[in-house]
């Protein structure tokens, strides 16, 4: 199999994938049946244009709506497992331990979609100005990068693994 880098894919564990899934189930079942009862209980109180209730429905439902094609989407793009990354070198799926310029403190962290919210750790986005900076860099390698305020900061990359795998 050969190895092709697309920006587009989104690594998920297998705890991750089946969740969205049964919350894309949950939502375009249950969910859909649910918010058409109550715009059509609020459709029944009369005038729509000063109803509440109705408003609120809709509002509910295009909220609903915009979540399953948000799912739909990662799960459309998603791989399941590891991302295909060696220990030493930063990406989509590994656990990256990093030091701040100026701080003793070591930062670990799973580099991985904001769908992984679930995972024992923190997790950076590979699409932060973090993890954008560090995401196919070298252990040992110190990388600048912009924060959202406009100043700079830089990282030392001190151990990138492949999640779940531990460093000695």
């Amino acid at each position: 199999m050969t190895e092709t880098r697309d920006d587009n894919v989104t690594w998920l564990t297998q705890e991750a994938y089946d969740r969205l899934n049964a919350e894309l189930e949950h939502l375009t079942g249950t969910g859909r049946i649910e918010i058409a009862d109550k715009i059509e209980a609020a459709r029944e109180e009369g005038d729509l244009r000063e109803n509440g209730g109705y408003h609120a429905a809709k509002e509910e439902q295009g909220k609903i709506e915009a979540r399953i094609a948000q799912i739909q989407n990662i799960l459309r793009n998603a791989r399941v497992g590891g991302a295909p990354q060696k220990a030493g070198t930063v990406g989509p799926g590994m656990t990256v331990t990093i030091k701040f310029e100026g701080d003793d403190e070591e930062v670990t962290f799973l580099l991985a979609s904001r769908e992984e919210s679930g995972a024992p750790i923190d997790v950076y986005s590979p699409k932060s100005p973090l993890g954008s900076a560090i995401n196919g860099k070298k252990i040992g390698k110190t990388v600048s990068y912009t924060l959202p305020n406009g100043r700079s900061a830089s990282v030392e990359i001190i151990d990138a693994v492949p999640y779940g795998a531990e460093s000695s």
